[in-house]
């Protein structure tokens, strides 16, 4: 039976060891949750203990990129991302999808939200080991990882009105859809009418922050057709 608590564990890579959250069935499927700019808050666990919890049942673990820092405000959050060691990030990526494989998960999959997002489309490309990826409102910068390279299923979502330019606006998700034509590799990228970055944040305490930046919509509809589309997709790659 799932719990929705989530469990901290330590992941070693190479000669480092890092916080890691968990929650789930232990021999289900695995899916590597990656967190916003902000750290792992509580809309990150939030995440994670939803995704657990989707029928047929899943073990999501969340890596703590940012090793116990979060970004209280949106200017230390940049200043938090800005900061990140990417390519050491996707290294703690690799290690999460070994820990789960080696710890009862026979299939992995990776998702993630802004940051995130763009962590889960270069992990497509460079982490080895995952079965598919769905990726929220993020592109990796070019010289992280090319999405026409990626190896596995890849599903994206973005709002329409997303004003995050060359990162998460329309504009880079129609880009990042032609490139991932050119992978050859199953992919879905949508684009939700009338909602901002960051659709998916639906805690009362995520619909604040966001009205405090500036995103005053709120769409359920659009975040639980999000939410739908991503089941559909992990429980195709992953569970069958």
């Amino acid at each position: 039976m799932a719990t929705s608590e989530l469990k901290k564990i330590q992941i070693q890579r190479e000669d480092i060891t890092f916080d890691a959250y968990v929650v789930g069935k232990d021999d289900a499927p695995g899916i590597v949750v990656i967190q916003e700019w902000w750290g792992v808050d509580f809309e990150i666990k939030n995440h994670a203990i939803k995704i657990s919890q989707l029928e047929p049942g899943y073990k999501a673990l969340i890596p703590d990129l940012y090793r116990g820092k979060l970004g209280l405000d949106a200017e230390e959050a940049r200043h938090l991302m800005s900061g990140l060691d990417w390519p050491g990030a996707v290294k703690d990526i690799q290690a999460s999808v070994n820990w789960l494989k080696a710890n009862g998960s026979q299939k992995v999959g990776v998702t993630g939200y802004c940051m995130g997002g763009a962590l889960t489309i270069a992990s497509s490309v460079l982490v080895s080991g995952i079965d598919a990826a769905v990726a929220f409102y993020g592109v990796p910068p070019p010289q992280l990882a090319d999405p026409a390279e990626t190896k596995v299923p890849i599903q994206a979502h973005f709002g329409e009105l997303d004003n995050m330019v060359g990162f998460s606006d329309v504009k880079a998700a129609k880009s990042l859809e032609e490139k991932l034509k050119a992978s050859g590799k199953p992919h879905e990228v949508h684009v939700y009418p009338g909602v901002t970055h960051a659709f998916m944040n639906t805690s009362p305490e995520g619909i604040e922050r966001r009205k405090g930046m500036g995103m005053a919509d709120e769409n359920k509809a659009a975040a639980d057709l999000a939410w739908s589309r991503f089941q559909a997709w992990m429980n195709c790659y992953l569970s069958a």
